[in-house]
């Protein structure tokens, strides 16, 4: 290849974004480190700490914690001062506690898990198979859990339900409730402690994660109120359902059309179906951003995979957008489909 031509100054710049990029990834995995040995916890009160206090509060090797607090500070996740180290508390609504609504240990979880399958990803690439939910790992499921549980307790009860036209009317007074993909059951069952009159039911392909949702909702004291059933967004049972959600899972079926027309015919006279699904715009040049490049990575590495693998093969992708979805939609036999809720990671859609 010719470099007569090349600009030195963008190949450098071009260079250093490489080895940011390459630390990054590394830093995905020691971040999860961080989280499961309790290192970020230790270090929430924002105090600065020696490797060998942190590694005294947490039952660590001091020579393993040095190292990897020297990450995080050239990171930029922690702060380094004459050989002491401290979490910003801004750092630590992040980083360290499970109750902050920025909480993203979750999200690094899933990241780091879903990595795992870039081997067999290679493969589907040539032969245009897809991989399943259910061939990732035990992290990919339970990070996914903990990452839009963050969401949910912070917006779906107080924003996102009361922005649908009359559901909160309906969950108060008792309401019948399908929650279509519910994975380990978080959404259904903050549902059901914030609307004690109402019933829901949760659907999953994934047999493992129904098994878990049971238990989580026995744990949660609303088990009388819920149940969990294996089966997929387009041939689960029952009608007569006020409200239909697909909590971050539309993108990821095989086969949305069909699922859009199940919901349909399942829901009661009057029924609105919800959608919570990542942002997105709809043109590519929308998403190159942050946010957009973090969805487009997972697409590629799980929700298109995922698609790929069911039947109908859909592959709408992460980064679907407002106009795709809302196409299945009418395509469905709904009339209005319309945006009304978003932050700064998910949008909500309302179809009736």
């Amino acid at each position: 290849m010719a470099t007569t031509n090349i600009d030195e100054a963008k190949l450098e710049a071009f260079f250093g974004l490489v080895a940011t990029e390459i630390g990054a990834a590394m830093n995905v995995a020691l971040v999860t480190l961080g989280d499961e040995l309790g290192l970020y916890r230790a270090m929430a009160d924002g105090e600065p700490v020696s490797p060998a206090e942190l590694a005294s509060r947490t039952g660590t090797l001091e020579r393993y914690v040095r190292e990897w607090l020297n990450v995080q500070a050239a990171s930029g996740y922690v702060e380094y001062a004459d050989g002491r180290y401290s979490l910003p508390l801004e750092h630590a609504l992040v980083l360290a506690d499970e109750t902050s609504p920025f909480l993203a240990t979750g999200s690094f979880q899933s990241a780091n898990a879903v990595v795992g399958v870039r081997k067999a990803l290679a493969e589907r690439f040539v032969d245009g198979g897809g991989v399943g939910w259910h061939e990732h790992s035990h992290d990919l499921w339970h990070g996914t859990e903990r990452a839009f549980a963050v969401a949910y307790r912070t917006h779906l009860v107080a924003e996102w339900l009361p922005a649908l036209d009359g559901v909160v009317d309906k969950l108060e007074a008792g309401a019948y409730v399908a929650d279509v993909g519910c994975g380990h059951g978080a959404s259904t069952i903050l549902l059901a402690q914030a609307y004690p009159a109402s019933r829901f039911v949760g659907f999953d392909y994934h047999a493992g994660s129904i098994e878990i949702a049971r238990r989580r909702a026995e744990h949660a004291g609303v088990a009388d109120r819920v149940t969990f059933e294996v089966a997929g967004a387009a041939d689960y049972t029952g009608t007569g359902f006020d409200v239909v959600a697909f909590f971050d899972s539309f993108h990821d079926l095989g086969d949305p059309l069909a699922a859009a027309r199940q919901a349909r015919a399942a829901l009661a006279p009057g029924g609105t179906c919800v959608l919570v699904e990542p942002v997105a715009g709809d043109t590519v040049e929308d998403n190159l951003n942050p946010v957009g490049r973090m969805y487009y990575g997972f697409s590629t590495m799980c929700c298109t995979p995922g698609s790929l693998s069911q039947p109908g093969r859909a592959g709408l992708g992460t980064q679907a957008g407002e106009a795709a979805i809302a196409a299945v939609l009418r395509e469905a036999g709904f009339e209005q489909v319309r945006r009304v809720a978003e932050t700064p990671l998910n949008m909500v859609l309302e179809a009736r």
